[in-house]
C-alpha cells in the first residue's frame, strides 16, 4: 500500500496508528511516502524482504543498525544490498573500535523492535551515520518503525532530521 507523495513542501497529515518515525516526519514538515507490506516472519532478511515487497532496488532500501563505538551507541544506516563496515563507522564518528550492539539494548534504547528500528523518532537520540551512497538517489527507503512498514524520503531530509554524518560505511 503505497501512498501518493505530497506536493513539494507539504507534510503528510498524521494518521491514527502512526509510528514515532512518521510523527517526527510530520512534525518536521518533511515530504515522505509510506510503504506498507505484509511482513513474513520466515524471511531471512528484513531489508531484502522490504526491497522485494516494494519492488525497489536494494541499493535504495537502507537498514538501520545499532553499533557500540567506544562505549557509545551509534546508528548506522546502510543499503540492504551490502554490509556495515564497522571500522569505517568508528572512523566516521572519531572512534577507534566498533562492534554490533546487543539487540535487546538497541531495542530498549531506540524504542523499536529488531527489524523495525527506524533512524527517526528514536526514544533516545543517538549519533547517526548515513552511508554516503544515499546521496546518489533522489529518495531512499528506511524503516518507518515497525516490521512491514517503510518510509521513502530524500536522503538530505533524513540526514537533516537525524543530524547524520554522511560517510562511506557500507561495503558490498
Amino acid at each position: 500500500m503505497a501512498k501518493k507523495p505530497n506536493k513539494p513542501g507539504m507534510a503528510k497529515k498524521q494518521q491514527s496508528g502512526g509510528t514515532p518515525a512518521t510523527v517526527a516526519l510530520t512534525a518536521a514538515g518533511v515530504t515522505y511516502t509510506v510503504h506498507a507490506y505484509e511482513h513474513d516472519p520466515a524471511h531471512p532478511s528484513y531489508g531484502e524482504e522490504a526491497a522485494e515487497a516494494m519492488g525497489v532496488s536494494p541499493e535504495r532500501v537502507f537498514k538501520t543498525l545499532v553499533a557500540d563505538v567506544d562505549g557509545a551507541l551509534t546508528v548506522a544506516v546502510v543499503p540492504v544490498a551490502g554490509q556495515l563496515d564497522l571500522k569505517a563507522l568508528a572512523a566516521a564518528v572519531g572512534g577507534k573500535r566498533a562492534a554490533m550492539a546487543d539487540p535487546s539494548l538497541a531495542e530498549r534504547t531506540t524504542g523499536y523492535v529488531r527489524g523495525g528500528i527506524s533512524p527517526l523518532g528514536q526514544r533516545k537520540r543517538l549519533a547517526t551515520v548515513l552511508d554516503a551512497s544515499a546521496a546518489e538517489h533522489a529518495t531512499i527507503c528506511v524503516s518507518a518503525g515497525r516490521r512491514g512498514l517503510e518510509v521513502e524520503l530524500a536522503p538530505g531530509d533524513l540526514a537533516g532530521l537525524t543530524d547524520a554524518v554522511l560517510a562511506p560505511i557500507g561495503r558490498a
